[in-house]
């Protein structure tokens, strides 16, 4: 896979977030609805040398870009520690969509997953 089709996350535009999160997922029962939720733990994004203000969550890949605007900070002892984004899927061509950059963005950052019962 070339560099520049590497799937990707961003917090500002055309900077692209190193830290990897951990993706947690739950799907309705009828299997249309559902979210991932992105928790970063330290993330570039909170850290000093960026500036400007996070208005969202690009998920990039070859296909082109998945946005939420549902981001939280979450601070530790005054210090913003974690940054979570949630993506809610309300079709089951938006989860198909969602699955294909998920695994894009797993195979570009060398993971895997794990299902939990």
């Amino acid at each position: 896979m070339a560099a520049n089709n590497l799937a990707k996350i961003q917090f500002y535009e055309g900077t692209n977030e190193p830290v990897v999160p951990e993706i947690r997922l739950t799907r309705g029962n009828d299997g249309t609805t559902g979210q991932a939720i992105f928790i970063f733990e330290k993330p570039q994004a909170l850290s000093s040398i960026t500036e400007g203000e996070i208005t969202g969550m690009r998920m990039i890949d070859s296909e082109g870009e998945i946005m939420t605007r549902e981001v939280k900070v979450k601070f530790v002892d005054g210090e913003p520690m974690y940054l979570e984004g949630t993506y809610i899927w309300k079709t089951k061509s938006d989860f198909d969509r969602f699955m294909r950059f998920a695994n894009s963005y797993a195979k570009s950052n060398g993971l895997g997953y794990s299902e939990k019962k």
